[in-house]
């Protein structure tokens, strides 16, 4: 039976994670993702999505240190990087330099492998263009910092302090992996007809340019900006609820309830209370729109999504806005590799059929 856009139809049956909207349940690798998150770092999170096993200390070293000898580009894909115009974006820049992420050794890697590679190298090529792009030299990875941290050092190569890092950290966490969404699916399919890694993650990276899957929360930017100070929650946001404007951050296709990543992203954030005002601003502020919401619209439900918080996040470390997509990739190519290893295990290509219709 037709289903437009293929809504409700299975066509992949997955170990990685499951999404259930009705109850506000994510799971990793059928564990709550809080509990798979919780004092993990970014690359024991990796670990247990691509392996289904946390890993003991020995496996974290090594992974660790993989991670790391994949940080050095290719010369040639800095050259590419230098060459590109400038004024293209940079999810165009991401998609064209992990495109042209293949040399000899390389294609001598196993798929794990080469995960692992990409996995290292994209925050580089985007960090690298990034600055390219603004007229600035790339900086230079550091081995003294993990995955995040380092991130956010090839950006402004300023050292991120601790409330950064641990802010960005976990919405990178909790971002990973979101099920059968369409990044997700154009990799699987890509990597259904025997095509590489490479070339799944390319497809992935062409479906997040498009603003119905990959839009960056700039409207929540705008939102947090306009009202800047505690004491204008109130006023901002009763003069938009009378105007019938929309409040950005709140409503999601998916949970019917609140969205798990972003009950986890206010608790990281009340526990940094105090640390950063942007911060504290979001917590105040997500209380303040929920209850109004309910009076405005009651039975509606209308709670906070990822993007609230992610916002928030973003705004705190000053990331411009152009960076949110691409930093958004940075932590998903974790669950799209995941999703190409699984794939490549018991393959059959995607071939569904079409209905003709006269037009």
């Amino acid at each position: 039976m037709f289903q437009k856009g293929l809504k409700g139809v299975v066509a992949v049956q997955t170990a990685i994670a499951s999404v259930d909207g009705d109850i506000g349940e994510l799971r990793y690798r059928g564990e709550l993702v809080n509990t798979v998150i919780q004092g993990k770092s970014f690359e024991e999170t990796a670990y247990f999505l691509w392996y289904g096993v946390s890993p003991d200390t020995r496996q974290l070293q090594h992974i660790k240190q993989q991670l790391l000898s994949y940080r050095k580009l290719p010369e040639h894909l800095v050259l590419i990087s230098q060459l590109l115009p400038k004024e293209i974006s940079l999810m165009d820049a991401m998609r064209t330099l992990v495109s042209a992420y293949t040399h000899t050794e390389f294609q001598q890697l196993s798929s794990q492998q080469q995960a692992i590679a990409l996995t290292a190298a994209l925050p580089v090529m985007t960090a690298a263009f990034y600055r390219i792009q603004n007229g600035q030299q790339p900086v230079k990875p550091r081995d003294d910092l993990g995955h995040t941290a380092n991130y956010l050092w090839m950006i402004n190569e300023q050292e991120p302090s601790a409330v950064q890092t641990e802010a960005l950290e976990t919405y990178l966490k909790l971002t990973m992996e979101h099920g059968m969404n369409a990044s997700t699916f154009a990799a699987r399919v890509t990597i259904s007809t025997e095509s590489d890694i490479v070339s799944a993650i390319t497809s992935a990276l062409g479906t997040m340019k498009g603003p119905l899957h990959g839009g960056a929360p700039s409207g929540v930017i705008d939102l947090l900006d306009q009202i800047k100070t505690q004491d204008q929650i109130a006023p901002v946001i009763e003069d938009k609820l009378n105007s019938g404007e929309k409040i950005m951050g709140f409503g999601h296709r998916v949970y019917r309830t609140e969205d798990p990543r972003s009950v986890i992203l206010r608790e990281k954030c009340l526990e940094l209370q105090g640390e950063d005002p942007w911060l504290d601003l979001a917590v105040a502020a997500e209380a303040y729109i929920v209850k109004k919401l309910n009076e405005h619209k009651p039975g509606r439900a209308l709670y906070t999504n990822v993007e609230f918080y992610a916002a928030a996040i973003m705004r705190s470390i000053k990331m411009p806005t152009q960076l949110f997509t691409p930093t958004f990739s940075v932590a998903r190519i974790i669950g799209w590799t995941a999703h190409t290893l699984e794939q490549q295990e018991n393959n059959v290509i995607f071939r569904p059929q079409s209905e003709y219709i006269k037009t």
